[in-house]
């Protein structure tokens, strides 16, 4: 099962891929059945169904098991956190992988990271934003810990899967939502009703999503099916990158053309975002040793990729290069 429709451009890419490179590489002895959300799984139920073994495995954005595994969106997205490469950097060479694989341990699954993207944008409006005052009371759909932050800064919150965002936004269910990317969010229509689409994305500078197995499935699993499938979705994450990169300039130079206006969010409210953010985790590690060993894992890479960062890297141009 899926967490997000497959045919949902930006979303379903790389598990379609998967699953027929996993057959093809195989002669087709190892198959992965893929199910759209609702078929046999509710959306944000996919990691239940792994976990008690309903389904042998899944594939989704662990931020969804925010209430249960209060570590898990760290795992799939930090605000003002790692950029998607350095991400990459921190989940393989630097203890990453093995903190998550504890923390899901204990709720009998095996999480395999198969996907990252970039940012997402930091929502799409009805009205636009001028002050960090217009976020009072402000109902909008948001994900994982930069909902938490948005609720702390004032907003309203609830959480909507996929295929029901639209119409609460068309219905002012909602004022405002985030989801995903640029290609992501106009496939799903946000365009023809919220035309203030804001940035950066500093609620998910990356965005991983991950295979999770059922550990005593995993048990049973052939060592060489093992790195088969560990080995692909490590191609899963660059292929993916690349193809979410790639496909965002066309759709965002394209917001005019159907009356969208891309803007930078006011100063003052991404000054308290950031702050608001940086309470929120602080609070949360203090409630769960998971979550402040993730954290403090994550603020150190960070810190110290951070000087290589500002070193290496040109600041970008007018021309965006």
């Amino acid at each position: 099962p899926l967490s997000a429709p497959r045919n949902l451009p930006g979303s379903g890419e790389t598990i379609i891929w998967l699953s027929q490179a996993l057959k093809d590489t195989t002669d087709g002895a190892f198959v992965v059945d893929l199910y759209d959300p609702g078929e046999i799984v509710p959306a944000f139920a996919v990691t239940d169904a792994v976990r008690d073994r309903k389904v042998s495995a899944g594939y989704t954005w662990l931020g969804y098991d925010q209430g249960k595994i209060p570590s898990s969106p760290l795992i799939a997205a930090t605000p003002f956190g790692l950029e998607p490469w350095a991400y990459i950097g921190w989940w393989y060479f630097a203890g990453g992988r093995e903190l998550a694989e504890v923390v899901y341990a204990k709720h009998n699954m095996k999480p395999i990271f198969c996907a990252v993207t970039g940012p997402e944008t930091a929502g799409w409006f009805r009205e636009p934003l001028t002050a960090a005052e217009d976020i009072n009371g402000l109902k909008i759909r948001f994900a994982g810990l930069g909902g938490r932050v948005m609720q702390r800064v004032g907003a309203s919150i609830t959480m909507l899967p996929a295929g029901e965002i639209f119409q609460a936004l068309e219905t002012g269910v909602i004022d405002a939502t985030e989801f995903s990317q640029p290609l992501t969010d106009r496939a799903l229509g946000f365009s023809r009703i919220a035309k203030f689409n804001y940035y950066p994305g500093w609620h998910q500078p990356f965005s991983a999503t991950h295979v999770v197995v059922n550990l005593d499935v995993w048990s049973e699993m052939r060592s060489s099916d093992q790195a088969l499938l560990e080995g692909l979705c490590t191609a899963g994450v660059a292929r993916n990158l690349g193809y979410s990169e790639a496909m965002q300039g066309p759709i965002v130079r394209g917001l005019g053309d159907v009356g969208v206006s891309a803007r930078a969010l006011p100063d003052d409210l991404l000054a308290r975002l950031r702050a608001a953010a940086n309470e929120v985790l602080d609070e949360e590690a203090g409630r769960d040793a998971d979550f402040a060993t993730i954290l403090a894992s994550q603020r150190e890479f960070q810190e110290v990729y951070g000087e290589w960062r500002r070193l290496a890297y040109p600041p970008p141009t007018t021309e965006g290069q």
